[in-house]
């Protein structure tokens, strides 16, 4: 008879054998930023996340400095919003001024800029749209010049979430034209049409005010697609790719683990934290410990990098278990 019990009959024995381990450089913390003075606003159905105006950033970006992950995500939420996101390429729109101001404090956090336009358009939509229709051609130079503006003002990492076809050699072309042939992208190139965003987009304040987003982000049911999606990206120039939301879709991730070399992120989405925290809050779990085994299971699955609100939480516990 094997005794696989050997092994998992003490603390010691099962940390010496673990398999999976997470480290607290593995996270990346979404942060929200709006445009305007004195704002610290919770999200009603996001506990304890909230939007910050780039005055109020200070004590957050403190503790996301001294938890020890490796830095953080950036939506911004400007005042103005329109056809054309105007805002979302403006140089000193609420975005940019956010990761100067991120960059002076803290210059070692890593800043990922999201590239989409839905924050920033009076539709809500990615991209330009014509006739109730979103058009993909006429979206990536919005995109490319949005890279630029925000790869000028210090962002580190440039990720484009918007799922329009060819939108990650428009950004490469861009930033090598611009001076910035040096800042890698990270490709949201498996995003899944999901009803695991909707806590997000009371967040950010984006979504549609019509339609859906299913002509352009992906069916949930094509895990073969996904990986064409992720292919394709790295032939136009991505350095990294990712796969949300996570944890519905770890069959995913873990193909694209055995088929890519290239480093993998998983989001941990807005709707997987929040139902965590729900049912946290009426005591149905145990929060640490469903946060630890979810993270787990998503680098277990293949990602190198995980974005996800529990971040702070998280690095917290870990280091607690070291």
């Amino acid at each position: 008879m094997r005794r696989f019990r050997r092994l998992r009959a003490s603390d010691s024995l099962r940390r010496l054998v673990r398999e999976t381990k997470i480290s607290k450089s593995d996270l990346i913390y979404p942060i929200f930023v709006a445009e305007g003075e004195k704002i610290k606003k919770s999200v009603d159905s996001m506990p304890e996340i909230y939007q910050y105006s780039v005055d109020m950033l200070d004590e957050e970006l403190e503790r996301i400095y001294n938890s020890g992950i490796s830095g953080l995500l950036i939506f911004g939420i400007p005042k103005h919003k329109d056809e054309t996101a105007s805002s979302a390429y403006d140089d000193n729109g609420v975005t940019q001024q956010a990761i100067r101001r991120i960059k002076k404090l803290y210059p070692q956090l890593i800043v990922i800029a999201d590239v989409c336009l839905c924050e920033y358009t009076s539709h809500g939509h990615c991209g330009v749209v014509r006739d109730g229709k979103i058009l993909n051609d006429e979206t990536l130079p919005l995109l490319s010049k949005m890279a630029v503006s925000l790869a000028e003002s210090g962002a580190d990492i440039i990720a484009p979430s918007d799922m329009m076809d060819g939108r990650v050699s428009a950004l490469r072309e861009a930033l090598d034209a611009n001076g910035f042939p040096d800042i890698p992208i990270l490709s949201y190139s498996a995003k899944f049409a999901s009803g695991y965003y909707s806590p997000f987009r009371d967040a950010a304040e984006s979504a549609p005010c019509f339609g859906d987003r299913r002509t352009y982000q992906m069916d949930c049911a094509n895990g073969r697609e996904a990986l064409r999606e992720i292919a394709d990206d790295i032939e136009e120039g991505a350095d990294m790719v990712m796969v949300k939301p996570a944890l519905a879709y770890l069959d995913v991730l873990s193909a694209a683990r055995n088929q890519f070399g290239l480093p993998i992120a998983a989001y941990n989405v807005s709707g997987e934290y929040s139902m965590v925290k729900a049912a946290a809050q009426l005591g149905w779990i145990d929060e640490k410990r469903i946060v630890v085994e979810n993270l787990t299971a998503i680098k277990r699955a293949g990602a190198d990098i995980i974005i996800t609100y529990h971040a702070l939480d998280a690095a917290k516990w870990l280091e607690e278990e070291e």
